[in-house]
């Protein structure tokens, strides 16, 4: 669809705030764990279902996700998600003790998970011959989503709401806010909604290979991120390098903000092409390999080199529906993609954990994670093989 009423920074901005409210709600959680966990006394189980929820619901909540896209239209369904994010985040700081904030939590993962799926449909629809522009501008502001919260509670935002942890995420849920209110703005100047006699497909086709293709391609790079994350503290701890964890952790998850301004950069010179799936993917084995047998500065180097990995997986994946799918097809197509890589990933990281059960020690957990990189291999030799890729 033209965009003729609208400056083009509009759309672009548009597309990059979306992608920071997708994350910053979550992670906006993180820095404020200790006073949250103090206060509502919460055992370890529960935090770790409490970080867990959003990414169950993304796998869940994707091919409804798909539907609303049907019902409503591309633009609608991504802020109607995104209000509901925007609400469900801020109600967690408004009181209502454990259970108001898991199911707060929840509804909140639920709202991300519909909106995800908009997003591919949109960057193709505003976007038809820079897909792969788009599609990293909107990687780039997944990025900025885990970072920025990271970086600016407890220096920035704590003190400015008198340190108390509630008030801070409603301060994370109004960046949210004052996205939707541009996309309102956006849908009614544009008028968006797809029309009733050109509603898309919502419900996925799961005989179709292709889905299961980017599932798995997709899914690489998110077992890499959650397994990375999750086992970093543990295995360096393990090998008495405590010292290493916050630097270590910080480099894994900057390392992809590089990825994104490249690719960004070089976007349509790498569209379709199975180069760059085959180097993310050796580079991550590369990676695992460096990450495990160092325990110095050069565990830092690698994780930067993981976390690199990581951020062109994201954007590389995500650029593959609007790309392969017909304008109709792209949110289910989506949310299929997204059904099957969260679950893929969720695999990869409880593998993980059985091996370092198995073997005693964390160290090993690291197996899958390199597995993802010879998936992503294998998963962009055989879509070149079909002629996806080039």
């Amino acid at each position: 669809m033209p965009f003729p009423s609208i400056r083009a920074a509009v759309p672009i901005g548009l597309i990059w705030l979306s992608g920071v409210s997708l994350r910053v709600t979550i992670l906006a959680v993180p820095p404020v764990l200790p006073m949250l966990r103090a206060e509502l006394g919460l055992s370890g189980t529960e935090i770790g279902v409490l970080g867990s929820l959003p990414m169950v619901l993304f796998a869940l909540a994707a091919v409804p996700g798909s539907l609303m896209v049907r019902w409503l239209g591309i633009l609608i369904t991504l802020v109607g998600g995104l209000a509901v994010v925007a609400a469900a985040s801020a109600l967690r700081g408004m009181g209502g003790g454990t259970s108001g904030l898991f199911i707060a939590t929840a509804v909140m993962g639920l709202g991300i998970a519909v909106a995800q799926p908009a997003m591919p449909a949109l960057i193709q629809r505003w976007l038809p011959q820079r897909v792969s522009f788009g599609t990293a501008v909107y990687t780039n502001g997944l990025l900025m989503g885990t970072i920025l919260p990271v970086w600016l509670t407890l220096p920035l935002v704590l003190p400015l709401v008198g340190g108390d942890w509630r008030a801070s995420l409603v301060a994370w849920s109004l960046p949210v806010a004052a996205t939707v209110v541009l996309g309102l703005l956006v849908a009614r100047s544009a008028k968006t909604v797809t029309p009733t006699s050109d509603r898309p497909r919502w419900w996925p086709d799961w005989r179709n290979g292709l889905y299961w293709r980017l599932g798995f391609l997709f899914g690489a790079g998110n077992g890499l991120y959650f397994a990375t994350n999750t086992f970093i503290p543990d295995h360096l701890a393990s090998i008495g390098h405590r010292e290493l964890i916050g630097a270590t952790l910080t480099a894994f998850n900057l390392g992809a903000l590089p990825a994104s301004l490249l690719l960004m950069r070089f976007a349509e010179r790498i569209e379709r092409r199975a180069a760059p799936y085959f180097a993310v993917g050796l580079l991550m084995v590369a990676g695992v390999a460096g990450l495990v047998s160092s325990a110095s500065a050069w565990t830092i180097v690698w994780a930067s080199v993981l976390g690199f990995c990581q951020g062109a997986a994201l954007m590389l994946g995500l650029a593959l529906p609007p790309l392969l799918s017909a304008p109709g097809d792209v949110a289910r197509t989506t949310a299929a993609m997204f059904t099957i890589s969260y679950t893929s990933a969720v695999v990869t990281a409880v593998v993980g954990g059985v091996a370092w059960d198995v073997s005693g020690a964390p160290v090993f957990a690291f197996a899958p994670i390199a597995f993802c990189g010879i998936v992503m291999v294998l998963f962009a030799a055989i879509l070149r093989a079909k002629g996806e890729l080039r």
